[in-house]
């Protein structure tokens, strides 16, 4: 895209919020970014200050929020975006009436829908807004959205969300957003165990991984995670990418919720297991194509 977009506040700069953030300073009037490591905030205005937008570090949420259009947040988990939000000197205390909350964490129904009371008592938009496409698509804009609000304010954010997403979609209203991102955990759980048994299959059947991916991934059993995760698993590589610790919350928020719907997710439930195997090896941290390593 190449207009301008306006005013914007960026909380939590981990691995995904740094680059999205970064898109938005291409466009944006202004930046001012929060992070609770200051060193990462410092680093970030460092790498961007070349960019279109004015960009700034704020000592609390409150004022990163203050004079925003649009206020993001991207951090680890219900009781992160709580305090980040919600707090004394959370984003909401800084935001006035009309501006926009964008929750694009990973958390639970509940949680958007605490959130989207709060922010509506203050005149105060909100969408809960997940992300897909991991590291690599933060970092290349290439990420998926999926977004829970009212279709008013899901218009307003659209041409923000187009500086890092090749995909956005509302899904309905305050808390849809997170039922779809539990649906997309639910999926990839599932598809990375199956690559996980495929892979070690071939390994121990003698086949040359890389060339029976090469042949397969052309057919039915293609997935994002075959082409991009099939070659590290053959080497052991999974000192990178969306961590063991962080799979297994968005499981088990998936699991809670599917209780209360009264859905079975019997694999999910399993898979979730196995990840907890491959955190008693040690590798809360690495990616989670590491499901290979409890077969090995």
């Amino acid at each position: 895209m190449s207009e301008q977009i306006g005013r914007v506040a960026f909380i939590g700069l981990g691995v995904m919020g740094y680059p999205m953030a970064g898109h938005l300073a291409k466009h944006a009037s202004s930046v001012t970014v929060f992070n609770r490591s200051p060193a990462k905030a410092t680093q970030w205005l460092e790498e961007h200050q070349d960019n279109a937008a004015q960009c700034a570090i704020a000592l609390t949420p409150m004022d990163a929020a203050a004079g925003a259009d649009m206020v993001f947040v991207c951090v680890g988990n219900d009781d992160d975006v709580a305090q980040v939000v919600l707090g004394d000197t959370g984003a909401l205390a800084g935001m006035a009436s009309g501006s926009l909350l964008i929750d694009h964490t990973t958390a639970s129904k509940a949680l958007a829908e605490r959130v989207g009371l709060a922010c509506g008592d203050r005149s105060v938009g909100f969408l809960d807004a997940p992300v897909s496409g991991g590291q690599a698509g933060a970092e290349n804009g290439a990420l998926t959205v999926m977004v829970g609000g009212s279709d008013a304010d899901y218009q307003r954010a659209g041409p923000y969300f187009d500086c890092f997403a090749k995909k956005h979609a509302r899904m309905g209203e305050v808390g849809a957003g997170q039922l779809t991102k539990m649906v997309n955990q639910i999926c990839i759980a599932g598809i990375l165990q199956g690559l996980s048994e495929g892979v070690h299959f071939a390994q121990r059947a003698g086949l040359e991984v890389d060339a029976v991916v090469d042949v397969i991934s052309q057919g039915a059993a293609q997935s994002w995670q075959m082409n991009n995760r099939a070659q590290t698993m053959a080497r052991d590589e999974y000192e990178f990418g969306f961590a063991v610790d962080w799979m297994r919350k968005d499981l088990n928020i998936a699991l809670d919720t599917a209780k209360q719907l009264e859905a079975r997710l019997p694999l999910t439930a399993l898979v979730d297991q196995f990840y907890g195997d491959v955190q008693t090896l040690g590798g809360g941290r690495w990616d989670t194509s590491s499901l290979l390593k409890r077969l090995q």
